[in-house]
């Protein structure tokens, strides 16, 4: 096939197949001593940074890495031996160089560039929430629709991908669960609290999860992103409020953002996040993010290299625990099949700087591993939404994701995306964030339906069950300005700005 270079060359760089013990270790180690207690020179104001270190998968290498990480002056947060990743804490200013000279060290580096202290989220724009005056407005043409529920008549993203058919023939089953990985999920919203799957959340920030009951509900109001989300993939059709896609699945909430308001996704919350929605057997994983700092992780920096090493080992297991892992694009409109584009947010957690990097070369982490599917977004007329990332060969599929530019015949006439908010509320949202969790929705209508596919059959499914509009025909000129803003590449039956196409519920559960 042509055009195959992102997966070509990323899986040089990281490993595509799911034999855990034989893949997993793809950097070559230099051979050394366990290093002396003399390396672990520190001076008083040196920041405590967090790193991950990937070894081999053997015990004896993992406990004599350890013995070197102390040695080094670490501090072992958490040990995933299954993957060989470990969570270190450091105030060397050395740790990084001197573990990855360690015998079975294959990969480690800072996951951060600012200290330890006490939003990559895919999203575009603020949070618009619903008035009262036209939730009103909404109910009373919801109930002349028949829609059973009372906002539905705002959500022209379900009858867009068949989900309000789909609902009447097989809602999905209560034996599928998707984990979303986020801020935090509000598990008390009405919406919410029928499909909620306590015993499949926690909270990971930090790198090691909490399952302390409530754990994993935002810290406050302004973390809604991750509520959001999980009420467009399972919102119940309970006569309240909105409906999700598969209002009949279980949904779990598994926090990784940073408490702050930075609502930073840091790779060893990330990592604890995919192993544990795999040992708790979650069927999907909806991941509206980019791990930071990088929103590009180039392959020939070593903290980047790690963090691309550590995040894949980690979904690689989820997937070879039978989970399926799906994750937005990003809201750049960048081509991540072009040879070049303008980084000029990372780091996003200290000072960031402007370079040019290869998108083959430099991964947007998890949404370009091997075997996630990457999400692009459409808004209602089916025209790729001006913010999505795009890229033939890089996007699997399309869903709704909103778009404030491309307007319904709704009540609210609003683009975006209505869905749950904290504190028994609701509001409109647009990005690749929105599109994710329509794909995971769908196919966790799939899993229902078929409920001994693997990750890669699902996968299959929801391609070969997508509607691909094809290339637009003119120019694509979202703004009007007379110079086209993307390029789409590719046929009708796989392209640039939809992948396979947009994907259909009601073919789902057929």
């Amino acid at each position: 096939m042509a055009h195959l270079r992102p997966r070509r060359r990323l899986a040089l760089a990281v490993p595509v197949v799911l034999s855990l013990t034989a893949s997993l270790g793809f950097l070559p180690s230099a051979a050394s001593a366990v290093p002396a207690a003399g390396t672990t020179a520190q001076t008083a104001d040196a920041p405590n940074l967090a790193y991950v270190v990937n070894t081999r998968l053997d015990h004896w290498t993992i406990n004599s890495v350890k013995k070197a990480i102390n040695a080094a002056g670490g501090t072992i947060v958490v040990t995933y031996e299954k993957i060989g990743v470990i969570v270190v804490h450091s105030a060397n200013p050395d740790f990084g160089p001197t573990i990855r000279k360690v015998h079975g060290v294959q990969s480690a580096g800072a996951t951060r560039t600012a200290p330890l202290s006490p939003a990559s989220t895919t999203d575009e724009g603020a949070v618009q929430y619903l008035s009262k005056d036209q939730a009103a407005k909404t109910a009373k043409a919801s109930a002349a629709a028949g829609d059973t529920e009372p906002l539905e008549a705002d959500q022209w993203d379900l009858p867009a991908i068949g989900a309000d058919k789909a609902a009447k023939i097989n809602p999905g089953s209560k034996s599928v669960t998707v984990a979303v990985i986020d801020v935090g999920v509000d598990d008390t919203h009405p919406d919410i609290a029928p499909n909620f799957s306590a015993s499949q959340s926690a909270n990971c920030v930090g790198g090691k999860a909490d399952t302390t009951y409530g754990s994993w509900r935002p810290v406050d109001s302004a973390h809604y992103h991750g509520t959001h989300v999980a009420g467009e993939i399972a919102a119940a059709r309970n006569g309240i409020g909105v409906a999700g896609v598969a209002p009949g699945v279980k949904v779990s909430g598994i926090t990784v953002a940073e408490p702050d308001s930075t609502q930073l996704f840091y790779p060893e919350s990330v990592v604890c996040a995919f192993v544990f929605a795999a040992d708790h057997g979650v069927e999907i994983t909806n991941n509206s993010y980019y791990v930071d700092p990088w929103l590009y992780n180039c392959m020939d920096d070593p903290d980047q290299r790690a963090i691309v090493d550590a995040v894949n080992r980690a979904q690689l297991y989820a997937q070879h625990k039978g989970t399926l892992n799906v994750a937005a694009a990003g809201n750049s409109n960048d081509d991540l099949d072009s040879d070049a584009l303008v980084d000029a947010s990372s780091p996003d957690d200290s000072t960031a700087t402007t370079r040019t990097v290869d998108p083959h070369e430099c991964f947007d982490v998890p949404t370009q591993l091997p075997g996630v599917v990457t999400v692009s977004s459409v808004g209602v007329t089916k025209a790729k939404s001006y913010f999505s990332s795009y890229g033939k060969n890089v996007i699997d599929v399309a869903a709704p994701g909103g778009d404030a530019r491309q307007i319904p015949d709704t009540p609210s006439k609003n683009g975006r995306i209505l869905s749950t908010l904290p504190n028994n509320t609701y509001g409109y949202l647009q990005g690749t964030s929105m599109a994710t969790p329509h794909v995971a929705a769908v196919a966790a209508l799939l899993k229902s339906t078929h409920p001994h596919a693997g990750p890669a059959q699902l996968q299959a499914l929801l391609k070969a069950e997508a509607d691909n509009p094809g290339c637009p025909t003119d120019p694509y000129d979202t703004n009007g300005d007379g110079v086209a803003d993307a390029t789409c590449v590719g046929g009708k039956r796989v392209n640039g700005f939809y992948g396979f196409g947009i994907v259909n519920a009601l073919r789902a559960v057929k």
